[in-house]
């Protein structure tokens, strides 16, 4: 399928402030303290009003292309441009035989081998690509107050991490809605640079993915900008 846009209206997110907390530090069975729960209310209408949620995603056949015990030694991720003609293609869905497996994926015309991602599509033949981001405007809120007021930056920080998984979450129920229309399921959503998938494979994301149409720039660092932004693979399957 091409490449499909979502640009959630601001009315869609519901400010979730158990979340803010969570990423401020607190325990779900210490809620904040009242002077900081009213910071953190302004700092969700602050944000709500000035942000520019985006997202795009796209569905590409997923396949085991070859497995391998984790302990021989091959380097994780082989760019585009270098996939050897001699890798094993075969049929059907990803099935780790054991989590210490490696298995080499491909999809569209990239290859990666992982042994977490493996673990993660396990018993699926499709993966998404998907990118979000809710808009430079909330890094130039959040550097705004920065030097002025580092403890109500450190909530606007916070509240725009509770956001960008709000507009993920999102997208996730787009691409759930697609995989329950062919009888499938979706899996977690598994981001570059967690585990041992590498942050290399951004290129990839940005390569496949229109990401400069939601205003989404990948720097030499491989780290996106706007800061409140997400890359992540959503397995599809029985």
């Amino acid at each position: 399928m091409s490449a499909t846009f979502l640009f959630p209206d601001k009315s869609d997110f519901s400010p979730n402030m158990k979340e803010t907390a969570r990423y401020l530090g607190y325990r779900r069975t210490v809620p904040p303290e009242a002077d900081v729960s009213a910071l953190m209310e302004k700092a969700a209408g602050e944000m709500q009003a000035v942000m520019k949620a985006q997202a795009v995603f796209e569905i590409y056949d997923l396949s085991v292309v070859e497995c391998r015990d984790s302990s021989v030694s091959k380097p994780p991720y082989e760019p585009a441009d270098q996939v050897i003609s001699t890798l094993r293609l075969s049929s059907g869905t990803v099935r780790p035989s054991d989590y210490s497996t490696t298995i080499t994926l491909r999809f569209a015309d990239v290859v990666l081998q992982s042994r977490d991602l493996g673990r993660n599509l396990e018993g699926c033949s499709k993966v998404a690509l998907l990118a979000a981001t809710i808009g430079p405007q909330v890094d130039a809120l959040i550097r705004r107050h920065s030097s002025l007021d580092p403890v109500y930056a450190s909530i606007l920080q916070a509240t725009g991490a509770m956001f960008i998984e709000e507009l993920v979450d999102l997208v996730n129920a787009e691409i759930k809605k697609i995989a329950e229309a062919a009888g499938l399921k979706t899996r977690p959503r598994y981001s570059p640079g967690y585990g041992d998938v590498p942050l290399e494979i951004q290129k990839d994301f940005f390569r496949l993915l229109p990401c400069t149409r939601i205003g989404l720039t990948l720097m030499d660092t491989l780290i996106m900008a706007p800061e409140k932004s997400v890359t992540a693979f959503v397995g599809i399957g029985g």
